[in-house]
């Protein structure tokens, strides 16, 4: 065997391809792909002797078709540089399992795990709730779209794609209205128009208001509130129980400004103020010591 052991150069690679995807697309396409024997002499160096740089060399000779297979799957809604990423890394499974003395190629036998990486990656990221866990699911999931004859399912198109892929007709069904039902923001607002059809499932969740944690919290601030009414009451005159009332306790719509007082008392703006400070004062003083 004269062939050249060494037979891709060694390129450097982004590390993330998100950050160089075109430069990324470039260079695999210019490495030269392996023939069989050169698979081979570099299969047996990485299985016998752990050569992580003949394990590399297979690595790249495959990775343009990573970018072929994961071109397949757009459709999702997921990044097209996600969807290789992915690949690679079930690229590099197959290339840690490949055993050349079975007579099949890398590319046939990677294949497999390639996809097999891109459809888990679908499954996981396609939507908040997955939408297909079991065997059959996945099957439906990645077959159905493209066996239907038109968006709308038909009970003899059901029967004939459950009979095709061999899953229940009734899989076959839930799995098109996963599929063509469309996610819900989980607070988003009422439709003012159809209100019942497109509420939100916040909406739908129990009313707290009864809450004993809610209740036990209202009271105590009811029973601070009313001490400090009781301070005020006792110990400012009431020029101040009217400023720190109009300033401190009524609501944000209804408070006076610290001009508002000055007109009502027919004093300055600065006068109000020092009264306001003062009262503050006399306040903190009475609850401190009481």
């Amino acid at each position: 065997m004269n062939q050249s052991i060494a037979v891709l150069p060694d390129v450097q690679l982004p590390l993330n391809i998100q950050e160089g995807v075109e430069y990324y697309l470039q260079k695999i396409t210019h490495l030269p792909t392996l023939s069989a024997e050169q698979e081979s002499v570099l299969a047996h160096r990485w299985r016998q002797n752990g050569d992580m740089l003949a394990a590399k060399q297979l690595v790249l000779s495959q990775l343009r078709f990573v970018v072929h297979i994961a071109r397949g799957y757009m459709g999702y809604g997921l990044g097209f540089t996600d969807l290789v990423q992915e690949g690679n890394i079930g690229l590099m499974k197959a290339v840690k399992r490949f055993d050349p003395a079975k007579g099949v190629r890398l590319i046939s036998f990677a294949v497999h795990w390639i996809k097999a990486e891109i459809h888990e990656y679908i499954v996981r990221n396609w939507r908040i709730v997955k939408v297909a866990t079991t065997k059959a699911q996945r099957k439906l999931f990645f077959n159905l779209r493209q066996r239907k004859k038109s968006t709308h399912l038909s009970l003899q198109d059901a029967d004939l794609i459950a009979e095709e892929l061999k899953v229940p007709v009734t899989d076959v069904h839930e799995m098109n209205m996963r599929l063509t039902s469309n996610d819900v923001a989980f607070d988003a607002p009422v439709d003012d128009e159809e209100k019942i059809a497109h509420t939100a499932p916040a909406h739908y969740l129990e009313d707290h208001r009864d809450n004993p944690f809610e209740l036990l919290s209202s009271a105590q601030d009811e029973k601070v509130l009313d001490t400090l009414k009781f301070s005020i009451a006792q110990n400012l005159n009431s020029r101040e129980q009217t400023i720190i009332m109009q300033r401190w306790l009524c609501d944000d719509e209804e408070k006076m400004t610290l001009q508002d007082l000055a007109i009502q008392f027919g004093i300055s703006i600065e006068r109000v103020r020092q009264l306001e400070k003062a009262a503050l004062a006399k306040l903190k003083t009475a609850l401190i010591s009481g």
